[in-house]
């Protein structure tokens, strides 16, 4: 299953990339545009997918390396853990171990210790974390601003308005003095 959603989100990112750079240029152009918390909270939404993307194909390769060593006369050690390796590396093999959280497939020796099967995996992960921490970035920002704006137009539109009983305070303080004077 990890291995079909790895594939779906793998033929989807060149359609997030053409969304995340139509909504760019749209920004770069003259016009409307919609307020700056809506434009942050959908860069933080796009960053999060990205996120899950990055995952999604992390995780579909650890599914698809373990159902390799699963399959075929062939498939033990796993070929992950062989292609690429040298001879004696290879002669000392004596299972993997998978983990999905976070994604990894280690070789394991006859000794004991383990070895990475592929430096993709610290890409993946390190790629993973920093999008989810620029999405929570960008989300405390959008709500940071949708928050600062009420209090800003109540700042701008506060001093400008008149009371609505008539005069302000200095004025009827010069009106009741007229009116001592005038008596």
């Amino acid at each position: 299953m990890l291995v079909l959603l790895a594939m779906v989100t793998l033929l989807a990112t060149p359609v997030w990339c053409v969304a995340i750079v139509v909504k760019l240029v749209s920004l770069a152009l003259p016009g409307r545009r919609p307020g700056r918390a809506r434009q942050l909270r959908w860069f933080a939404a796009m960053t999060a997918a990205g996120a899950l993307g990055l995952y999604l194909m992390a995780a579909g390769a650890v599914a698809y390396n373990v159902h390799d060593t699963r399959s075929g006369a062939d498939s033990s050690p796993a070929h992950a853990c062989r292609d690429g390796f040298p001879r004696d590396t290879v002669e000392h093999l004596v299972g993997h171990r998978a983990s999905y959280v976070p994604p990894r497939f280690d070789c394991v020796r006859d000794d004991g210790t383990t070895y990475p099967s592929s430096g993709t995996y610290a890409w993946w992960n390190l790629l993973t974390v920093g999008f989810a921490v620029v999405a929570a970035g960008l989300a405390a920002a959008a709500r940071y601003v949708r928050a600062r704006r009420p209090s800003a137009q109540a700042r701008d539109s506060g001093p400008s308005e008149a009371p609505v009983g008539g005069t302000s305070g200095t004025a009827g303080a010069q009106g009741s003095g007229a009116r001592e004077s005038g008596t």
